[in-house]
């Protein structure tokens, strides 16, 4: 097959919209060299513009592809169950955090899963905090374990 220049493949696509099915399978088995793939007819156009261009002008580059790749393969590696924020990797299970709010002893447990507070588990300190105070806030500050600055 002879290299596709820009007249000629801009030339080829006006014509496209207009071919029936069996001679746009005659383009597209001479253009690739093989059947082409069992899609429904416009999408098969819109395919072989696709593929015309990349005669035309070269294909998807190698980084991209290998990008493809790598996507692929880590939608298929099965998803960790939930992050594990960072002040309970610093908190060792078992931990208790002690706060008083209100005149009220606010008791949480550090758990392998989460937080135990008031015989509810919650992901986070922050959830706890906000249960108690009915207002947002930072669930380590409020347990004294970060400072502001």
């Amino acid at each position: 097959m002879q290299p596709i220049t820009d007249d000629v493949w801009q030339k080829d696509i006006t014509v496209i919209p207009a071919l029936s099915k069996t001679e746009l399978h005659a383009r597209w088995e001479r253009l690739e060299g093989s059947k082409p793939p069992n899609i429904p007819i416009d999408l098969l156009r819109l395919l072989y513009v696709q593929r015309v261009r990349e005669h035309a002008y070269g294909g998807i580059p190698g980084w991209v592809l290998a990008e493809f790749d790598r996507v692929l393969v880590e939608s298929r590696q099965p998803r960790e169950k939930k992050r594990v924020d960072s002040v309970r990797r610093s908190l060792s299970v078992g931990t208790r955090l002690v706060r008083e709010w209100n005149g009220k002893t606010i008791s949480v447990e550090v758990r392998e899963e989460g937080y135990l507070y008031a015989d509810r588990l919650y992901g986070s300190l922050s959830e706890i905090a906000r249960a108690v105070t009915g207002a947002h806030w930072s669930g380590p500050r409020f347990f004294g374990i970060k400072r502001r600055g």
